[in-house]
């Protein structure tokens, strides 16, 4: 519950443009969703997505099965006030990602900016992992973005673990195969720069 109560203290009592990693469009994620050449009705889920403008987005180019997950209920309503009757459109789920139980391949994406590196012990990253393999289809993709090795050391007052490609694609291991990384520079609301690394994955499993 501490997790909880520090990521709904952030949603409010901050404006969500103004917190470090607001993108008015996350094109990086929008892009490589894109290259994945999914159809429209394939089924995204967006972790930690609670207050991105990713899933505006994902509508507008017209996918049709989208869901958000997010472990605060005040980012998830932000994200519904804005999206007004689109709302509706939307799964919404609130929960931790190392605990909550999703269905068994449910889904073709699994998109996940700047979650994973929150994640500071093994036992919390082995729980995320073994959620992707439930809940991702045979063949699926997974985008996971997280702070790069010149990355920053903590974010919104936490820790963060700080990962290259090969170190993160290494968290996932042997049932992912990388398809590409990629890197981002991400200019905060304030003007800094955070150093972002990205890893797109099919799963292998069967």
């Amino acid at each position: 519950m501490q997790q909880k109560d520090h990521w709904e203290q952030v949603y409010s009592t901050k404006p969500t443009t103004g917190v470090s990693w607001f993108q008015e469009h996350a094109t990086q994620s929008l892009r490589l969703i894109a290259e994945a050449g999914i159809p429209m009705s394939a089924s995204i889920l967006d972790v930690g997505g609670g207050a991105s403008t990713l899933v505006d987005d994902l509508l507008t180019e017209g996918y049709r099965s989208l869901a958000v997950l997010d472990i605060s209920t005040a980012a998830l309503k932000a994200s519904q006030t804005r999206l007004g009757p689109n709302a509706d459109k939307i799964q919404w789920l609130v929960g931790d990602i190392t605990s909550i139980e999703l269905p068994d391949h449910a889904y073709d994406v699994w998109h996940d900016r700047a979650v994973f590196h929150f994640l500071t012990s093994p036992e919390q990253r082995q729980a995320y992992v073994h959620r992707v393999l439930r809940a991702v289809k045979p063949g699926g993709h997974i985008i996971v973005s997280t702070f790069d090795e010149d990355g920053p050391l903590q974010c919104s007052g936490l820790p963060v673990m700080r990962y290259s490609a090969d170190g993160l694609h290494a968290e996932f291991g042997n049932p992912f195969e990388l398809v590409r990384h990629e890197k981002e520079e991400h200019r905060t609301p304030s003007g800094g720069v955070q150093k972002f690394v990205y890893c797109y994955c099919r799963v292998q499993h069967s």
